[in-house]
């Protein structure tokens, strides 16, 4: 009977791995800094009206929010318990919409400034004379797509 030996050493080339932790490293500083992560501190209580008929916005890198409401308990001893305005983190006026308008759009690509959003989200008891007065701001600011946040209405269904 013949007897078989296994070939010692050899083998198959081995891969470096010593610029491994280089790629690593390029790829999460590439994420890293292409990623942006934009969170507003709401400032205002906002409680969004019931609508049946809903369409999620497409591109939401596009969208500029304009958050309408009461001051949070901790911020009405210093802005008082009317609804307000707020743009990014801070209280605004709605004087100061346009140039916030302008601002958002300047800092967007020019390919991209025509398909700009204004996504109004106010608190269901706001008065209107505000939101018209935000809508007014915004036509002089050439913003002229605007949509209102919403949330999804229960289905009633009536039984006769």
């Amino acid at each position: 009977m013949a007897k078989f030996k296994k070939k010692k050493g050899g083998g198959g080339q081995r891969i470096n791995t010593a610029s491994l932790p280089d790629i690593v490293f390029m790829l999460l500083f590439f994420f890293m800094v292409s990623t942006t992560m934009k969170e507003v501190e709401l400032m205002v209580q906002t409680t969004l009206p019931e609508a049946t008929e809903l369409t999620a916005l497409e591109k939401k890198s596009l969208v500029t929010y304009i958050y309408v409401g009461v001051p949070m308990r901790q911020y009405q001893s210093t802005h008082g318990t009317e609804p307000r305005v707020q743009l990014n983190d801070q209280f605004a006026s709605v004087d100061d919409i346009q140039s916030y308008i302008i601002q958002e759009r300047e800092s967007m690509r020019e390919s991209e400034r025509p398909l700009m959003t204004v996504s109004i989200k106010a608190d269901y008891d706001c008065e209107m004379g505000i939101i018209t007065d935000i809508k007014q701001a915004l036509r002089r600011s050439q913003a002229l797509r605007i949509s209102y946040s919403s949330r999804q209405a229960e289905d009633l269904t009536y039984n006769y």
